[in-house]
């Protein structure tokens, strides 16, 4: 057999084309490939959802890959590890309470296992804007993370979801565009984000789950993003919080969809 380099990119270009098209118009738009924001779509997709992520870089995992000072090793508590061993992710016990599983392992199973579900992840794309129609969120303005970076002049597209969902961590960066563009008062105390507070692992994890939640018509924080959003502390290097709060919003979409 002769590779023809030309079939080959045609072959790129008509199949990652036919994808976008079919993204376009969905159920559930998600930003941000961390780990609550992957577990989201996975539980999504494989309720039979139409479910899309978006993520600006060209890896997914978020901070999970790192473990704790990069470290590859990450904890999980008693109530989240059901998950790993739902998703076949190995781990063992350290102490009471207390798994460790490898950060390497754990991404890039979650990652599968979603994709495998059904779940479209678009890693380089970054969400800029967001489409509000009647005080309501309605999709989202996409553009290259790279016409970003470059600051080049260049339209973005839009796509539109029934339900968008903020697992952009740290940042809330979907949060912030509605709080600086939309005029939408976000369902906090403020009616904007509250920022995260210093670390606290023990109030950090259950308050992520509880925060995990509808922010403003047509959008979810989940994750970390929650605690951004609401005002909850940081946890550190254990993640049940996240893997329970991808649960949890999925959950609820699946009865609100």
């Amino acid at each position: 057999m002769v590779l023809d380099e030309i079939k080959i990119s045609r072959a790129i270009i008509e199949s990652y084309k036919d994808k976008l098209v079919k993204a376009l118009d969905v159920d559930v738009a998600i930003v941000g490939a961390g780990p609550a924001g992957m577990v989201c779509g996975y539980y999504l997709a494989k309720a039979g959802k139409k479910v899309v992520l978006f993520e600006r870089k060209l890896s997914v995992g978020g901070g999970m890959w790192g473990g704790g000072i990069m470290f590859n090793e990450i904890v999980v508590q008693d109530e989240a590890k059901r998950i790993l061993d739902e998703f076949g992710i190995c781990n063992r016990r350290y102490d009471k309470g207390y798994y460790l599983a490898d950060s390497i392992e754990s991404v890039s199973t979650i990652c599968s296992k979603a994709v495998q579900a059904g779940l479209k992840v678009f890693n380089l794309m970054s969400v800029e804007d967001v489409m509000v129609r009647n005080k309501k969120v309605t999709g989202l303005v996409l553009n290259w993370t790279a016409v970003e970076m470059a600051k080049l002049h260049v339209d973005p597209i839009t796509m539109r979801a029934k339900v968008i969902v903020d697992a952009t961590g740290h940042p809330a960066e979907v949060a912030r565009i509605i709080e600086k563009k939309s005029g939408i008062k976000l369902r906090t105390k403020t009616g904007k984000t509250m920022g995260e507070q210093s670390m606290w692992a023990d109030v950090g994890e259950s308050t992520i789950v509880k925060n995990s939640k509808e922010i403003c018509p047509g959008v979810y924080a989940c994750g970390m993003c929650a605690n951004a959003v609401f005002g909850g502390p940081r946890m550190g290097p254990v993640f049940g919080g996240m893997l329970l709060a991808g649960e949890k919003v999925a959950k609820d979409l699946i009865k609100k969809l």
